[in-house]
């Protein structure tokens, strides 16, 4: 059973990684940020209490994302192991997890910051199917448009400048204690989330093993 939690902050490349992982292991790739994303354009009644946080950059409040969590982990794809990105992002969440179901690898992701905000801000997603861009470093071929579905891409509230300085300082005040905590019980593997995604790819995959 491959039970994974992928920890780092916003912007080391945890999703294109978990989707990639995620695949070849034939377990569901949990994104805590697409459910809440998902909530918010469902206009659910959990989605309109999530949507202001996430707006600002701040963390969602625990309450929700366990619940639309939870819920997640309890469908049939996810007992034979699953990949959380994105959760938890601190000890209340980590420890509300550990009762749920242990884990059998944590991996951290570790990235200059200066790097960080280039990738974040530079960041264009589609709306349709989630491809992310980088209009330095991954432009889509037509300006503006996904290369996938013609869908013109978003620029994320929460990856404009303002948001993504708080969500950094929000990931090294609340998020980092979790690595101490999985530090403790012999789960972490660090990473090098530096260079290209074939790079990173198999410096997770051997630290997976």
């Amino acid at each position: 059973m491959h039970r994974i939690v992928f920890l780092g902050p916003p912007g080391a490349g945890k999703g294109t990684q978990a989707a990639i992982l995620a695949s070849a292991l034939g377990i569901p790739h949990l994104s805590t940020g697409d459910l809440l994303r998902a909530a918010v354009a469902g206009r659910t009644p959990l989605g309109l209490a999530a949507e202001e946080h996430m707006r600002a950059g701040r963390l969602v409040p625990d309450s929700i994302v366990l619940e639309i969590l939870g819920q997640r982990l309890g469908r049939a794809d996810a007992a034979a192991g699953f990949l959380l990105d994105g959760f938890p992002r601190n000890l209340a969440q980590a420890e509300a997890l550990d009762r749920r179901t242990p884990l059998d690898v944590v991996v951290s992701f570790e990235i200059p910051t200066v790097l960080l905000l280039t990738r974040l801000t530079q960041r264009r997603t589609c709306p349709k199917c989630h491809t992310a861009y980088n209009l330095t470093t991954r432009p889509p071929k037509v300006p503006n448009r996904c290369d996938l579905d013609g869908t013109e891409l978003m620029h994320r509230p929460d990856d404009r400048a303002e948001a993504v300085r708080t969500r950094l300082e929000v990931y090294r005040v609340e998020t980092e204690p979790l690595l101490r905590f999985y530090r403790g019980r012999g789960l972490v593997r660090s990473v090098d989330a530096t260079g290209s995604p074939e790079a990173v790819e198999a410096r997770v995959r051997s630290a997976v093993g």
